[in-house]
């Protein structure tokens, strides 16, 4: 691979390039109940094609998908990132959780650090992400990170949702981007049990 796939860090995660060991837990969730929103569940040779573009991704695009790693442990916990594939009207940020490992912040965390570098380090001037309408998880996690439906912007086709981010102007130094900072440390506290919103 001849893209320099950059590591990025926040308190609790790095998030590093996919690579062939990590395709294991990719595998299971995307065989599973957990992938419904997202096209699956998939078969084995699916599953398989869906993760080489993850990584040809980057070859082709610049950007893509980082896997989201404990910075304590090392495990995987899901991915992150940049998604921009042919017949998308937009760049997208994007994400998933392994099905065990949901509810302890990490998506919001990861989306988060990812949106910032996306930012600052590679020029964005926006993006959105493109969600089906029964996932209101991911719903409330956009909503979090101050995505808007926006009804007006084109879908990839027809049946999901388009959530646009903050601009990067709007979102720096923000009320929301500190409100979400705070929302991120309560995570590192375990005595912390969010209630009324989406736990990813």
């Amino acid at each position: 691979m001849s893209v320099e796939i950059p590591v990025i860090e926040s308190d609790r995660l790095i998030l590093r390039a996919p690579e062939p060991q990590d395709y294991p837990d990719f595998k299971a969730t995307f065989a599973s109940y957990r992938s419904r929103f997202m096209g699956g569940p998939l078969n084995a040779y699916e599953t398989w094609m869906l993760y080489a573009a993850e990584i040809g991704h980057w070859e082709i695009r610049g950007f893509g998908i980082w896997m989201i790693h404990l910075r304590q442990t090392d495990e995987t916990v899901g991915m992150a990132g940049g998604w921009f594939p042919a017949k998308w009207p937009e760049r997208e940020i994007a994400w998933i959780i392994w099905p065990d490992k949901a509810g302890q912040g990490f998506a919001l965390e990861a989306t988060h650090r990812v949106r910032q570098y996306l930012y600052e380090e590679r020029g964005w001037d926006g993006a959105v992400s493109y969600i089906d309408p029964k996932n209101l998880d991911s719903i409330r996690l956009a909503e979090r990170l101050g995505a808007v439906k926006d009804p007006q912007a084109p879908s990839i086709d027809g049946s999901d949702a388009v959530y646009r981010h903050p601009a990067p102007a709007g979102l720096r130094g923000s009320q929301l981007a500190h409100g979400i900072d705070m929302e991120i440390a309560h995570y590192r506290d375990p005595l912390f049990q969010p209630k009324g919103w989406a736990l990813d």
